[in-house]
């Protein structure tokens, strides 16, 4: 029996040092999984992220609005219209010729800014809309962005067409004289 325990003992002893040398091993880290995180580090920071595009998007988006509701630009514009259309209009001069001079030309001024405002924000948004056709291929662009920019192109277009109809006197045409 007394040799029993002495194997017994040996035994557990060579399985405790065997466990010992397996932990050890295991702590160690393969040198191949460290250059893999760093290459991942380089490829996040090369990929844009879009956030130009998006800025770009919502710039459209308020362009848009800013040509349906006015400007502050088309609001001094006008008034300043206004202003040289009252200086140069003779007291002598008809009824008609005096509301197209103080009234008709500073409405034709506000329409060609809120033009030039639609057209710009529907420049922008289409330029939004196909820059990812000249990016990185295989990249696609976030639904939000198509969206907002979709919509800046969509307000773009009705502000154009608004302002068109404001300045030749089809929306709002200035009253007759006679």
């Amino acid at each position: 029996m007394a040799t029993n325990a002495v194997d017994e003992t040996e035994a557990t002893k060579a399985t405790t040092d065997e466990k010992a040398v397996d932990t050890t091993e295991s702590d160690e880290v393969p040198q191949t999984e460290v250059p893999a995180a760093a290459d991942d580090a380089q490829t996040k920071e090369e990929v844009p992220s879009g956030v130009g595009l998006g800025a770009a998007a919502v710039v459209s988006a308020a362009l848009g609005v800013v040509s349906l509701t006015g400007s502050w630009i088309g609001t001094v514009a006008s008034a300043r219209q206004n202003l040289v259309g009252q200086l140069e209009t003779a007291q002598n001069a008809g009824v008609a010729q005096q509301i197209q001079a103080v009234y008709g030309d500073a409405w034709q001024t506000t329409a060609l800014w809120g033009g030039l405002f639609a057209l710009i924000a529907l420049v922008v948004g289409v330029v939004t809309l196909a820059r990812p056709a000249f990016g990185t291929p295989g990249r696609i662009q976030a639904p939000w962005i198509k969206s907002v920019a979709w919509a800046g192109v969509a307000l773009g277009v009705i502000g154009l067409f608004l302002a068109v109809l404001k300045y030749t006197g089809i929306l709002l045409g200035l009253p007759s004289a006679s």
